[in-house]
């Protein structure tokens, strides 16, 4: 039988039960690709990060409960709270390696943890027949990143009351839909939605401000941007540009620890 060590911690938040769950799995060395997607879909969060330390290093990569994808905030931001607070990670940087993604940088300070991650490339695209059918309102601008669709709306009131289609979101070619807006009491609201990935509605979504940062700091003018992802369980995230580069802050509380037995 094999055993492995299943951690479980709710991501941008300092209350449990809210922000985002993740599942951290760590590892000594990586095992079949099958086995970690039965485990993540066995542990049906939207993400389960592995994690494989080399030297001072450690190699990461994570699955929903269908597919492996190339970045994920809140399970790195979990994974490093994990390392930090329960595998002996000594110094307050951690340096994650993901294949997909390359470097990532996790620091920890009094205020909580922050990622340092690639900023999302992204382009203005039309909005199309195939967009307008995805919510019961009509965006003001859409775009295009790596992997993401994101649209923008007038206003917070929009991205709370809007009505998500999911049989024509899951037709977009892409991991899922970012929805934004300027906030009223904070800078930015969001929510994400990629039932093509498994994941109907993600509580927070870490690597989408990748997107939502460049995108807000050129619109609002300003540099540190605070943020609020508007599902049911909400998350809390301070960000901030730097170069190509962005700056992903918030906190962590851990759920449960235990094990995974593979006979």
């Amino acid at each position: 039988m094999s055993k492995y060590k299943l951690y479980q911690v709710d991501a941008f938040t300092d209350k449990l039960f809210m922000g985002n769950p993740a599942a951290v799995c760590p590892l000594s060395e990586w095992i079949d690709d099958e086995i970690m997607q039965k485990i993540a879909m066995e542990n049906n969060l939207a993400e389960t990060a592995f994690i494989v330390k080399r030297s001072e290093k450690y190699e990461i990569r994570w699955f929903t409960p269908k597919v492996e994808v190339d970045l994920c905030g809140h399970a790195t931001l979990a994974s490093a709270f994990v390392l930090f607070n329960y595998e002996n990670h000594q110094g307050d940087c951690i340096e994650f390696f993901s294949p997909r993604s390359g470097a990532l940088n996790v620091r920890r300070d009094d205020k909580g943890l922050t990622l340092d991650f690639p900023i999302d490339e992204y382009y203005n695209i039309t909005i199309s027949e195939d967009i307008l059918s995805c919510f019961d309102k009509k965006p003001i601008e859409a775009y295009k990143g790596k992997t993401d669709y994101m649209l923008v709306f007038e206003n917070e009131a929009d991205i709370i009351n809007i009505k998500p289609q999911f049989e024509f979101i899951t037709k977009l070619k892409g991991r899922g839909v970012i929805i934004t807006a300027k906030g009223e009491n904070i800078d930015f609201v969001s929510r994400f939605f990629a039932p093509q990935s498994g994941i109907i509605e993600d509580p927070v979504t870490g690597s989408s401000h990748t997107t939502l940062t460049p995108y807000w700091t050129k619109k609002l003018n300003k540099e540190n941007l605070s943020a609020v992802q508007l599902s049911e369980r909400k998350g809390y995230l301070q960000c901030k540009l730097s170069g190509d580069r962005v700056e992903i802050s918030g906190q962590a509380r851990l759920y449960l620890k235990g094990d995974i037995n593979i006979e």
